[in-house]
């Protein structure tokens, strides 16, 4: 039986629309999946940890990564650099654990040039009312920066035609099952690839 390869997962959508909470519950469901951690020159805010939530470095040491050709994907967003190690694609999949990415617009049309047979799910607010009241209360920014944030939440809308799934994230529970029944059903997957090397279940 041929190993199966590792399926490449990448979740968008604006900021603020509940990518960190659904990928966080998504993972107490489906525990055996591997997060792609990114990398970032911001600094990290109080509840971020080093290693999980991102691996931070200055802006110096990031571009010189980006010189190094060591991204997959990398962009310049609200003012700060993220990325995705191209490595961590590779070494995961290679190895037959599905990873996923939680990375902005920009950097999905990245990965998905690079990566066609990935699986793009894009994540969308019920409502723009919706989204600025979470905005709001999370409290990070100020007016000045949430005014910027919803100006980029309606250019990053126009992407979803690129993507392979929609979620709405009105209900977390409802919004949450979608994306495991995506997953599982991508797991389940049978690609052309794997029939022409060998019958998957062995012999019949």
């Amino acid at each position: 039986m041929t190993k199966r390869k590792g399926c490449l997962f990448v979740i968008s959508g604006p900021s603020g629309v509940g990518k960190g909470t659904l990928r966080e519950r998504l993972f107490q469901c489906i525990p055996d999946l591997k997060y792609s951690v990114s990398v970032t020159s911001r600094k990290p805010r109080e509840s971020e940890v080093e290693g999980k939530d991102y691996y931070f470095v200055d802006e110096e040491k990031f571009k010189k990564y980006i010189k190094e050709n060591k991204f997959a994907e990398w962009a310049l967003v609200y003012g700060e650099y993220k990325g995705t190690l191209l490595k961590t694609i590779q070494e995961s999949t290679d190895r037959g654990k599905d990873l996923v990415l939680e990375i902005d617009v920009q950097g999905a049309m990245q990965i998905k040039k690079k990566f066609p047979d990935g699986v793009f799910i894009f994540i969308a607010p019920p409502s723009w009312e919706k989204l600025e009241y979470r905005l709001r209360n999370r409290k990070t920014e100020g007016e000045k920066e949430l005014q910027k944030r919803l100006n980029e939440a309606h250019d990053e809308m126009k992407y979803v035609q690129h993507y392979n799934y929609l979620i709405i994230n009105h209900h977390l529970e409802k919004a949450l099952k979608e994306l495991a029944a995506i997953i599982i059903s991508e797991r389940c997957k049978i690609s052309q690839d794997e029939l022409g090397k060998n019958n998957p279940v062995g012999d019949i």
